[in-house]
C-alpha cells in the first residue's frame, strides 16, 4: 500500500482548486495540532456569585504542523552534485506571500488522507459544520529552520513550521448554522419535503443539487438529508 501524503492546494477566488498549484510534501508531518475556542462575556448582576456568561462569537480556528525536507540524496557538495533545499521550502514559502494580482496571500486546501480528518465526523445538529476531508484556510505564518549545509554553504536540509488560519466565506458559514436536517420517512418526495420545509415544491431543486440526488422520486425511507436556506 502507497502511503498517502499531505498536499496544499491553491484555490481561486470561488474557492475551486486552481489546476498545477498542488504542494505535496516531502515527509508527511509527525503531528499536527487544531486549536480552537470561542469567546464568552461576563454580565455581572449584583448579588450573584458568579458573572452570567454570554456566547459572543467563535474565533478563527487554527492548524500548525511542522515538515522536514532533505536534499542530500543529490550529493552533499564535497565533490558530487548538490541541490539547495530551497528548491522545495520556497514552494511553500509562497504561500505567505502576497499574489500581486488578488493583492493578498493565497486562499489554500490541506488535506491528508482519505477519511477520518479532525472535524469530519461531527454528527447530529453539528453535522452541517463537518468539514470535507481537510482544512480550508489561510497561511498564518512560516518560521524556517535550517539545519545541514554544504562546505559552501548551500541549505540541504530544512524543518518549516506552518500555521494555517480557517478560512470560511459568510456565505459558507451562515449555510452551515441554517442547514437543517430531515429524516425521509415512507412515501416522502423531494416536491413533498420541499413544500414542507420551504412552503414551495418548486425549489425541490434545491435540496436535490445540495445532496447530490438523481432521483428526487425515489427516496429511501430512513435518508438523511441536509436541508440548506434557499
Amino acid at each position: 500500500m502507497s502511503i498517502q501524503k499531505a498536499t496544499i492546494q491553491r484555490l481561486d477566488a470561488k474557492l475551486k482548486p486552481i489546476p498545477g498549484e498542488r504542494l505535496t510534501v516531502s515527509y508527511n508531518p509527525t503531528e499536527i495540532t487544531f486549536n480552537k475556542g470561542v469567546q464568552y462575556a461576563e454580565i455581572g448582576i449584583p448579588g450573584l456569585d458568579t458573572p452570567i456568561q454570554q456566547f459572543v462569537r467563535g474565533q478563527t480556528e487554527t492548524l500548525t504542523f511542522d515538515l522536514f525536507f532533505d536534499t542530500t540524496e543529490s550529493g552533499m557538495g564535497t565533490g558530487g552534485g548538490v541541490t539547495a533545499v530551497t528548491t522545495r521550502t520556497d514552494q511553500f514559502y509562497e504561500l505567505i506571500k502576497i499574489d500581486p494580482d488578488t493583492k493578498a496571500p493565497p486562499i489554500c486546501f490541506f488535506s491528508w488522507g482519505e477519511k477520518g480528518f479532525p472535524g469530519s465526523n461531527l454528527a447530529g445538529p453539528w453535522a452541517r459544520q463537518r468539514r470535507e476531508n481537510g482544512f480550508q484556510c489561510l497561511v498564518e505564518s512560516i518560521n524556517q529552520k535550517f539545519t545541514l549545509f554544504s562546505p559552501l554553504g548551500v541549505p540541504l536540509r530544512a524543518t518549516i513550521t506552518v500555521k494555517l488560519r480557517e478560512y470560511q466565506t459568510l456565505a459558507q458559514q451562515i449555510a452551515a448554522i441554517d442547514t437543517k436536517i430531515y429524516v425521509a420517512q415512507e412515501g416522502d418526495t423531494l416536491e413533498q419535503i420541499a413544500e414542507k420545509q420551504y412552503g414551495k415544491s418548486d425549489d425541490w431543486r434545491t435540496i436535490a443539487e445540495h445532496n447530490n440526488i438523481d432521483d428526487p422520486s425515489n427516496i429511501p425511507p430512513g435518508t438523511t438529508l441536509e436541508i440548506p436556506p434557499r
